[in-house]
């Protein structure tokens, strides 16, 4: 930094927080009065964020009290402070990264399992992924805890999805026949402007319709069965859980059945817990082992009883350690019979997956589009899954992979 060029107070703070105390130094050099000077507040952010991002020096709040003979039980205290501290100075977004570097940085996942640190958390995809993963470990003590932290994401996930999923559903079934029944919340709009467009009164600026046009909102209970089938690998435990909330709102839709199916190199249905509770679906998922997406597809087979009335969701990677070949050919077969079938290779917020390019662009020759989409993206490449639209082409519009 050139020595003749001054920071404000303001933004030397800033630098200092972001550089750590080895930073103070040099950025004492470029302030006006020659040191950077923390509030207390300013202070806790930097023993919160040093615990983490600092050297070896810095002070590990989940080994203060690891004396010999100490337990976890001090480690768990001192770490519920700085989770607390850490919620209280920091917006959530930044709350999120710092918890999840907390945990891949400084191992501190087995500390997850205690009921008091789980309390002080904010609940976050990863950070319940972690909690996923780590479920056969959880002690009798914490799992009332555990299940109310994934509750709470469930329901702020659902919350988010669930209007827009449901509108997206019924606006690609509803769509079907015109009914004699007037009612205003099942009016065609477009159609009955088109249709009175010759009753334009030019003077009063307005169409004086003749005739208003009703869509038929009456619906046949189960109308299409929806087919979610979830890659568990530990590569896909973002994707898992937000196909987990999606599926969940499937359910309870009336004019679906939908069949939830999770698979490594096993296959476990949850179809009965999505129904009931889609948190303990989320607890039925074991995150981690290998992949054999042919041997889901071939266990899915059986839920397809009309072909042209059903769509089949996979969500995976498509690192397939099972009948490539095999897959293939399944997949081209649903296809030719009349399935509507997509591939997620991703369904979460981050940015381009990894995945397999080739298998992808085989599946995706032979009518199976591959992409990757964000949550909010997914209701509108249902719709038009549902209305028989190019899913290849409606993924580009809206910027899916």
């Amino acid at each position: 930094m050139n020595g003749n060029s001054k920071l404000n107070a303001h933004t030397a703070t800033r630098w200092r927080l972001i550089l750590g105390q080895e930073a103070e130094q040099a950025l004492s050099q470029s302030v006006p009065g020659g040191s950077v000077e923390l509030t207390e507040e300013e202070l806790i952010m930097d023993a919160a964020l040093a615990a983490i991002y600092g050297g070896e020096n810095a002070e590990d709040p989940a080994a203060q009290g690891r004396g010999k003979g100490a337990g976890s039980g001090r480690s768990a205290v001192h770490l519920s402070k700085w989770l607390g501290d850490v919620r209280s100075l920091f917006p959530d977004d930044v709350v999120s990264v710092i918890q999840n570097d907390a945990m891949e940085r400084k191992g501190w996942k087995e500390l997850l399992l205690e009921p008091e640190l789980l309390a002080s958390v904010k609940p976050d995809i990863a950070l319940v992924g972690t909690l996923l993963s780590l479920k056969g470990k959880i002690p009798e003590k914490t799992k009332d805890t555990a299940r109310m932290l994934v509750q709470s994401l469930v329901d702020e996930l659902v919350k988010l999805l669930e209007t827009d999923i449901r509108q997206a559903v019924t606006g690609a079934l509803n769509k079907r026949q015109h009914s004699p029944l007037p009612s205003l919340s099942g009016l065609d709009w477009k159609l009955t402007i088109n249709r009175n467009l010759k009753n334009y009164d030019r003077e009063r600026r307005i169409v004086i319709p003749e005739r208003m046009y009703y869509f038929d909102r009456s619906r046949r209970s189960k109308e299409w069965t929806i087919i979610v089938d979830i890659d568990q690998s530990g590569s896909m435990a973002d994707s898992v859980i937000w196909a987990s909330i999606v599926a969940s709102i499937f359910a309870s839709i009336p004019a679906l059945n939908t069949r939830v199916v999770a698979f490594d190199t096993e296959i476990v249905d949850l179809t009965e817990q999505c129904g009931d509770d889609p948190v303990d679906m989320l607890f039925g998922i074991q995150l981690g082992g290998g992949t054999d997406i042919h041997k889901s597809v071939k266990y899915c087979e059986q839920f397809i009883t009309e072909p042209r009335k059903t769509l089949f969701i996979i969500v995976s990677d498509l690192y397939e350690n099972g009948n490539q070949a095999g897959l293939v050919r399944r997949m081209r077969e649903l296809r030719e019979a009349g399935v509507r079938t997509m591939t997620l290779l991703a369904l979460s917020d981050e940015g381009k997956p990894s995945y397999d390019e080739r298998l992808a662009a085989q599946l995706s020759r032979d009518g199976t589009p591959c992409f990757a989409c964000t949550p909010a993206v997914l209701p509108a490449l249902v719709e038009g899954a549902l209305k028989g639209q190019d899913l290849a082409g409606l993924a580009k519009r809206l910027g899916a992979l």
